[in-house]
Formats: structure tokens, sequence, C-alpha cells
């Protein structure tokens, strides 16, 4: 049923394998292997889903790696289909709605004065960065809330951290990377000092 609704057994099986398996990659011969499908076949989806911008290309030890490209538009109502993931986190984010549950996570990290999301953590942002923490904040905690909104949004975060001096400075200089942030959809999760507000 689901075959003739995507239009390929071969491109079934691909977006099982992708959307089960974000971060990892995969190089022709191994994803034949994988799915049992004929070299050709698997060539030609992959071309297709390539030029649609589901999965990504890239070129290690001679050899083209594929992976499923996180950042694609409907990636999680994808991966709602063909992941094999139970978690109820998946049907919440497939109905394009802003996700506040991992909000706390960062508004109790220690030493944070601004956090800004943005990227694929609202929707309508074309930002590259998912999440911008401003203070003093121990790596090791950084990570472990980073890692636990991962989990719960079911992909990988682009993120960074830089001090509270830093990041007043370029913004009073309109620095690229920070003007790029406000200028898209965003989030301000925290602003101790009502900076962001002042801006306005």
């Amino acid at each position: 049923m689901i075959d003739a609704l995507f239009g390929s057994k071969t491109r079934v099986k691909l977006l099982h394998l992708f959307l089960n398996n974000p971060g990892t990659s995969f190089y022709v011969r191994e994803i034949t292997r994988l799915i049992d499908e004929q070299i050709n076949s698997v060539r030609r989806e992959l071309s297709n889903m390539l030029a649609v911008g589901i999965i990504t290309s890239d070129t290690a030890d001679n050899k083209l790696y594929y992976e499923v490209n996180q950042r694609y538009e409907h990636y999680l109502s994808m991966r709602a289909i063909f992941g094999d993931q139970t978690d109820s986190a998946a049907n919440v984010h497939a109905s394009g709605k802003v996700v506040v549950d991992w909000q706390p996570l960062v508004k109790e990290l220690s030493g944070v004065r601004i956090a800004i999301a943005s990227g694929m953590l609202v929707r309508g942002s074309a930002s590259k960065i998912d999440l911008l923490i401003v203070g003093n904040v121990t790596p090791t905690r950084i990570k472990k809330v980073i890692a636990a909104i991962e989990k719960l949004e079911g992909r990988e975060l682009s993120y960074s951290v830089i001090t509270y001096d830093e990041f007043y400075y370029r913004l009073s200089v309109r620095d690229k990377f920070i003007t790029e942030i406000l200028n898209s959809n965003h989030l301000v999760v925290v602003d101790t000092d009502n900076v962001l507000k002042s801006q306005k």
C-alpha cells in the first residue's frame, strides 16, 4: 500500500533506512546490501531523493556517501511516517507546532543569561543555528541538555555557546552571525537582563 503511495518499493526501503538512522551515512553498495535491491534501482532513487533534498551526499575515501538531511523541510513528518520510533515527540512535531517541552531544560541551565532558539527549533526559521546559549555554562551541562533536546526533537542540533561580553559586543556592531539569527524567525527563551527587548 505505502509502496504505491510513494511510487517505488526501493524508495520506501531507502526512506526507512535513512529516517531510522539520522546522522549515519551509507555508500551505494552498502545500501544495496542493507535493503536488498538492485544497484541501478538504488542509484536512480538516490538521485531522485537528492534532487528533492531529503538526503545529502558527501565524498570520503573515494566513496560517495549518502545521509538523511535533518534540515529538510518535511523531515519530521517523514520521520513520523517511516521512523520506527514510538515516542510521542514525533507525533507532536509532525503537527508543525513549536514545541516548548525542551524550554525548561534551557531555562534551568546555571549561568545562562540569554538563550535564543531558531533553525529547526522554530517553525519558519532559516537560521543554520538551532540554539544560541549566552553566558558562563559548563560544557558538560550544555552537552547533557543538548542531548536531551536532540532526543526529544529526533534529530541533531546545531548550537553555539558564547560569553555575555562577546554577545553584547557582537550585537552592538551588528555582527552577521547574531543578526542572521535575530532577523530570522526566533524564540527568546532566556533574556535575564532584557537586552533583546531593548533592541526592538
